[in-house]
């Protein structure tokens, strides 16, 4: 049962409404003026306010901001005379809802407060869903925090997706690097979702034969071909009511992306060597390395196909892009294969940072994992030493041309790794001196600086020191 605050200093019009009101089925609160009534709200919130404009000493215009500090998302409406006609449009720039003008009939004001309360209740929905969407980026950025490691600018921009379109039914497209992370993105995606309860299902389209995965699409019956014994239910009905996720999906034959366009279109199917049409009910979350768009422009996929998958795409940055993101994952990592193996849990000296910032990773985060299993084995201590670190990060590329390898990286970003290279290598022969630093390289001190900052170099060690010299002190 909705509450109606009736605020009114005439009596008759006050009490008019309030039987109108109630019986129409509503819990109904009187006041007899603005005081009264921002009282009576404070008392007790009401889910519609009505107040009269014209009142003394406390107006409806003195009314509205009241209750708008109080509540700002409170849904309110003004009675006025037919002459304050300006007053009310004023009151609706505060916020109300409407204005009745005086006489009006029962009919009139029942429709009014049904259409106000209308409106209340979506102000309270579009809460509830703010505090949804709120609740989800919290359980991204916590629940999953143990898997999907990140607080780069790029990271930030997959979470926020990840959060507006896990609660839909939209098919999603992840694009990325080998070892970038995109399983775990439509795993998340499959959890966050309202499907969560239902299956997640996998498919490496990239790992079979055409024959085999489409077997593994959509099923066969027995005696299909040879070695089919029995019937085979396949992934799309293995993921009814959940999320099927068909990893490599660049690699999937013309024939059979026609079958997949049919499934995404009609949500039906029949399996190898069958008649009997078959319905699902699945959400679709594809990914690739490859450039799904030059696949399409070369004839090699479907161009229906593609925007069909291509919904909402989330493009994974490479390890390369994500900055300080590698020592977080390194931590992480450290933390929980440390666990795995009931070793205690391993922190990094600056030195073995140092070299894992450095290192371009064409692996990504699963090269990165791989390190850090690996140091674990050797290190002895809590820390982690550069000793411990394998021999690709113990002994990088010095005085090569790059250490970004040829086919891994494009043309800017090798150019880049080979300028930072040689930053590190000046800062470090003039110890440290920033306007010998300068000089070394043959650039301005200003250029200097942007680029020190950009790459990180000698600021992460001072700022160290200086963190030293204010615990010593």
């Amino acid at each position: 049962m909705a509450h109606i605050l009736v605020i009114d200093d005439n009596e008759t019009m006050r009490e008019g409404m309030a039987i109108t009101l109630k019986k129409a089925g509503y819990e109904v609160t009187t006041a007899a003026g603005g005081e009264a009534g921002i009282e009576a709200f404070k008392k007790q919130p009401a889910d519609f306010v009505i107040t009269d404009l014209k009142m003394e000493p406390m107006d409806g215009i003195a009314v509205l901001r009241a209750l708008s500090e109080i509540d700002p998302e409170v849904t309110t409406m003004v009675v006025t005379a037919f002459g304050t006609i300006d007053t009310a449009v004023e009151a609706m720039k505060l916020g109300a809802f409407d204005f009745l003008t005086k006489p009006f009939t029962p009919d009139v004001l029942r429709a009014k407060v049904a259409k106000g309360l209308e409106v209340a209740g979506i102000k309270k929905q579009v809460q509830t869903l703010t505090a949804h969407n709120e609740a989800l980026l919290e359980e991204v950025s916590s629940r999953f925090a143990g898997e999907i490691v990140g607080e780069s600018e790029k990271m930030k921009a997959v979470f926020e997706t990840i959060r507006k379109v896990a609660p839909t039914d939209a098919s999603v497209h992840i694009h990325g690097e080998s070892g970038t992370g995109k399983e775990l993105v439509a795993r998340a995606l499959h959890r966050l979702s309202n499907r969560r309860d239902a299956p997640f299902v996998k498919v490496n389209c990239g790992a079979l034969t055409e024959t085999l995965l489409e077997s593994e699409l959509f099923g066969h019956e027995k005696g299909a071909f040879t070695g089919a014994i029995k019937r085979k239910l396949g992934r799309f009905e293995l993921a009814h009511g959940g999320t099927i996720f068909l990893d490599e999906i660049g690699d999937v034959s013309p024939a059979l992306q026609l079958k997949l366009l049919r499934v995404l279109q009609e949500r039906e199917f029949e399996r190898v060597g069958g008649e009997q049409t078959l319905k699902v009910d699945v959400r679709v979350v594809s990914a690739t390395n490859k450039d799904l768009k030059k696949e399409v422009e070369a004839g090699r996929f479907r161009e229906d196909l593609y925007y069909r998958l291509h919904v909402v795409p989330i493009v994974l940055p490479p390890l390369r892009e994500r900055g300080d993101d590698v020592l977080l994952l390194a931590r992480h990592f450290a933390q929980t294969i440390g666990e795995r193996m009931g070793r205690e849990a391993h922190s990094f000296s600056p030195e073995a940072e140092a070299r894992l910032l450095r290192y371009p990773w064409p692996g990504n985060v699963r090269e990165l994992e791989n390190a850090v299993e690996q140091a674990l084995v050797f290190a002895e201590g809590p820390c982690i030493e550069v000793d411990d670190l394998p021999a690709f990060l113990k002994d990088p590329p010095r005085g090569g041309l790059f250490s970004v390898p040829l086919g891994q990286a494009t043309l800017p970003e090798i150019l880049e790794d080979l300028e930072r290279q040689l930053i590190e290598q000046a800062y470090e022969k003039a110890k440290g001196v920033k306007t010998e630093t300068a000089r070394l390289l043959g650039i301005k001190p200003s250029a200097l600086y942007y680029k020190l900052d950009k790459y990180g170099i000698g600021d992460r060690g001072e700022r160290k020191g200086e963190a030293e010299g204010k615990t010593s002190s």
